[in-house]
C-alpha cells in the first residue's frame, strides 16, 4: 500500500524569530498594563516602568521587522502575507515609537493619549503574533 502525502512543506519560523516576536508583544502588554496602573494609582513610577519597557518592545521589534525585512528580500520568502506582515510589523513599530515619545512628556499630560496608543500597539502586536506563527509549519498546498 502505498501512502500519498499532499501535504506542502513551509519553512519553520527560527526559534529566535519567535522568540522576539513574542516578547515585544509581552513587552508591549506589560507597558499597557503599566499605564492602567498609573491610571489607577497615580504613582509616578507606573510611567517609568512603562517607559522602560516601550523601549525594549521597541528593541525586541526592531529585531524582528530587520529579520522580517531580509526575509522579504530573499525571493524564495516573497509572498503576499509576508509583505502584510512586515507591513503589520512596521505600523506596530512606528505606533510603538510614537507612544514612546508620548511617555517622554510629563506624567500629568501623557493621560489618556498613553493608553489608547498602548491599546492600538499591543492589538497590531497580538496580530502580528497570529500572522507570524500561523503561516509556517506544515500545510496544505501553497
Amino acid at each position: 500500500m502505498t501512502v500519498i502525502n499532499n501535504h506542502a512543506f513551509r519553512p519553520v519560523l527560527h526559534p529566535v524569530h519567535g522568540v522576539l516576536l513574542a516578547g515585544t508583544f509581552i513587552l508591549f502588554l506589560s507597558g499597557l498594563l503599566s499605564d492602567l496602573a498609573y491610571a489607577s494609582s497615580y504613582q509616578i513610577q507606573w510611567t517609568n516602568f512603562a517607559s522602560w519597557l516601550h523601549a525594549g518592545g521597541l528593541l525586541c521589534g526592531s529585531f524582528v521587522l530587520l529579520w522580517s525585512i531580509v526575509n522579504l528580500i530573499r525571493i524564495s520568502h516573497r509572498s503576499k502575507l509576508h509583505v502584510a506582515y512586515t507591513v503589520l510589523l512596521l505600523a506596530t513599530w512606528l505606533l510603538g515609537f510614537f507612544n514612546s515619545l508620548i511617555h517622554a512628556k510629563d506624567v500629568w499630560a501623557i493621560m489618556p493619549t498613553a493608553i489608547i496608543l498602548s491599546v492600538i500597539v499591543v492589538l497590531l502586536s497580538c496580530v502580528s503574533i497570529w500572522l507570524g506563527f500561523s503561516r509556517f509549519g506544515i500545510g496544505g498546498e501553497k
